[in-house]
């Protein structure tokens, strides 16, 4: 195994003295992890899965594969909580129900670092105000306040949060 290691660790030199860093796509895929304090808010086991990346919860996204050019494109994610009390549409990640806004994939604009992505998962209350969203809401995604919105429909805590980090793809 020292052998082995020894033989890839002297090849990586060899590429790197002779000015050949290898391509994007020949580098290993590296799927960083947040840092500490922004892991703090990845709590309850949900999982925001992306089709060849996996679950991108609690990481940035890799810059490898293209995945941050592909992120701005692909369908929204399969969410999945496997602690639901009930309803295997969260278990499975083939959710129903009625959507406030439809998903919008992260878009970061070049230039202006990572931006944070949050999933936030709240057990509906049995009885109470339907939940919806007023116009000035529906307007524009960032024009509302998550705080106001769990206070007004009287939400509680959340059972789960997730989030990954991202920029624009042009940036590195």
């Amino acid at each position: 195994m020292k052998l082995l290691m020894a033989v890839i660790l002297t090849l990586g030199l060899m590429a790197m003295v002779a000015g050949q860093l290898p391509k994007n796509e020949d580098r290993m895929c590296v799927h960083q992890m947040l840092s500490q304090g922004d892991a703090l808010f990845c709590k309850g086991n949900l999982n925001v899965i992306y089709p060849e990346i996996g679950d991108v919860g609690c990481m940035y996204v890799p810059e490898c594969n293209d995945f941050r050019q592909k992120i701005s494109s692909w369908s929204q994610p399969s969410i999945k909580y496997s602690q639901a009390h009930e309803g295997d549409s969260l278990k499975t990640g083939n959710i129903s129900g009625s959507e406030l806004t439809g998903y919008q994939p992260p878009g970061p604009p070049p230039q202006t670092g990572f931006h944070r992505y949050q999933f936030i998962l709240f057990e509906q209350p049995e009885r109470g105000k339907p939940i919806t969203l007023s116009t000035k809401e529906k307007a524009k995604r960032g024009s509302w306040s998550i705080s106001d919105f769990i206070k007004h429909f009287h939400l509680g805590s959340p059972v789960a949060t997730n989030q990954f980090l991202t920029q624009n793809y042009h940036d590195f």
